[in-house]
């Protein structure tokens, strides 16, 4: 449990400071979603560039089996590295964005 909530921490932490990046364009809303119950974790970009909306998950994790799952990171920062910098080991970090076969090639975990 003392894990789950250390890696609760450490994800909250990384997308509130990814959170403060507005969008260089247009007018757009950057919501941090945070669902602690279930273990999922969003910023989404939301609201208006011009005459389109824009409704855009930029970077999705999720806590599974007390792993830190990656689902999608549409920035240029390496969130993954970024963790083991914050001391969770590889092994507790899979690439969920990857298909299960690419994902032993990686340094972490398949599943």
């Amino acid at each position: 449990m003392e894990k789950l909530i250390k890696y609760r921490q450490l994800i909250q932490e990384i997308l509130l400071e990814h959170g403060k990046h507005k969008s260089a364009y247009g007018d757009i809303e950057v919501q941090t979603i945070f669902d602690t119950q279930r273990d999922h974790y969003q910023i989404v970009y939301v609201g208006w560039e011009g005459n389109n909306w824009t409704h855009s998950c930029i970077i999705h994790i999720d806590i599974k089996g007390e792993k830190i799952w990656l689902q999608w990171n549409g920035t240029e920062d390496d969130i993954a590295a970024d963790l083991v910098v914050l001391g969770v080991p590889k092994e507790d970090i899979v690439l969920g964005f990857q298909s299960p076969f690419m994902r032993k090639f990686t340094e972490y975990a398949v599943s």
